[in-house]
C-alpha cells in the first residue's frame, strides 16, 4: 500500500481544503479515538487528525501508533495535522473525499 510520490502530492491537494474529523488530546489514543478513525477512512478514505501531544517525539509516536492499528498510510504532517489515506473497498460516491 506504499504511496509513490505522484499520488501523494494528488492526495495532499485533496486534503488541503479538509477539516480534521478527530482530535486526539489530552487522553491520547484511545480504542474510541481508534474506532472513530477508523469509521471515517471507511467513510472517507482520506482524512484530517488533529494530534495534540506536547512534544513532537509524542506526535511522533501516535502517528505511527494510529497508522499500524487502523492500518492507514501517513500522507503529511505538518504540525498537530496529520493526513491518513487508506483506500475503501467500495467507496461511497457521496462520502468519499477523493471522488466528490
Amino acid at each position: 500500500m506504499p504511496l509513490d510520490s505522484k499520488e501523494k502530492k494528488r492526495l495532499r491537494s485533496v486534503g488541503h481544503t479538509l477539516k480534521p474529523v478527530v482530535t486526539i488530546a489530552t487522553r491520547g489514543f484511545t480504542e474510541a479515538t481508534r474506532l472513530e478513525i477508523n469509521r471515517a477512512l471507511d467513510d472517507h478514505e482520506l482524512i484530517k487528525v488533529s494530534v495534540r501531544a506536547g512534544s513532537r517525539e509524542a506526535r511522533a509516536a501516535i502517528t505511527r501508533e494510529i497508522c499500524s492499528t487502523c492500518p492507514a498510510e501517513l500522507v503529511q504532517a505538518i504540525g498537530n495535522i496529520i493526513l491518513l489515506y487508506r483506500p475503501a473497498e467500495k467507496p461511497n460516491p457521496r462520502l468519499s473525499n477523493l471522488l466528490r
